[in-house]
């Protein structure tokens, strides 16, 4: 009954909006797990600190509370929990005087002898996560048992375990067990998406086109020849007809000038004719 309370609590407030990645939520011990009487620093680490940054927090027993109001002491955009009690199991995030928000992280506060101590910020995606099952007095490495989503995964001597080159598939809430000393509340863990890189081609990766491709090219080109062809060879025969169209034409003009018609040969004999009469 607490796991699946615990579970609807993060499921709850994962619904916040308007995170922002100007402000990231820290918490000293960086752990999500805190035996009760320890003392805790949560800190908003931003990059402007004009926005005026705030700590709340959703607990089993108050909803949106900021540091000073009936718990933890106000420094600054920091907040210190003296002797933290398991009451303030929940999860805290920081927010701005226009409503931003941070991410934010679940603080577990064990009443046992028993934690596990696991990352509390979500881990990236193909790093080693290690898990360390710790008693409250006297520390010491003891064989222990780790559970995930209720599953035992193994038994190890010396009481940590790594998980190494984390996936998606890691994600899920872990809890320890210590025979003759208890076991240790759950904690989710979250893992986060590796950012993706993009490469330029290399000459290697580019393949010929397919065979379809191909053929359009050559129907493309056979197309263009056949209608190009006519037009190419009527150019050269209009050149060659111009080349010589001048030519003829100043052998026809010259043989007519040279060539008398008969008509005006005619003209000159009569004229001849009508010189002889009038002559006395």
């Amino acid at each position: 009954m607490e796991e699946t309370s615990l579970q609807r609590l993060i499921f709850i407030t994962s619904l916040l909006c308007c995170t922002t990645d100007h402000v990231r939520l820290t918490v000293s011990p960086s752990r999500s797990q805190l035996f009760k009487g320890e003392s805790a620093s949560l800190s908003c680490e931003e990059d402007d600190s004009s926005a005026g940054w705030t700590l709340r927090r959703n607990t089993k027993i108050d909803t949106r509370n900021q540091c000073g109001d009936e718990w933890g002491e106000p420094a600054g955009s920091s907040c210190n929990i003296i002797y933290i009690v398991p009451s303030d199991s929940g999860v805290y995030w920081c927010e701005s005087r226009e409503g931003s928000t941070s991410s934010i992280i679940n603080i577990t506060v064990s009443g046992g002898s028993v934690i596990l101590q696991s990352p509390v910020l979500p881990v990236m995606e193909g790093h080693d996560v290690t898990l360390h099952c710790q008693t409250k007095s006297p520390p010491s490495k003891l064989p222990a048992d780790f559970y995930k989503d209720g599953s035992l995964i193994r038994t190890e001597p010396t009481g940590h375990m790594t998980i190494h080159h984390v996936t998606k598939s890691d994600e899920g809430l872990y809890k320890c067990h210590i025979s003759s000393h208890g076991e240790s509340p759950p904690s989710w863990i979250s893992v986060t998406e590796k950012p993706s890189t993009t490469h330029p081609p290399t000459t290697d990766s580019i393949e010929p086109p397919p065979a379809s491709t191909s053929l359009q090219l050559v129907f493309r080109l056979v197309l263009h020849l056949v209608v190009f062809c006519p037009y190419f060879i009527s150019t050269l025969l209009m050149v060659s007809l111009y080349q010589h169209r001048p030519t003829e034409n100043h052998l026809s003009v010259s043989m007519v000038m040279t060539s008398p018609t008969q008509a005006e040969q005619g003209l000159d004999d009569d004229y001849d004719d009508v010189t002889t009469e009038h002559h006395f």
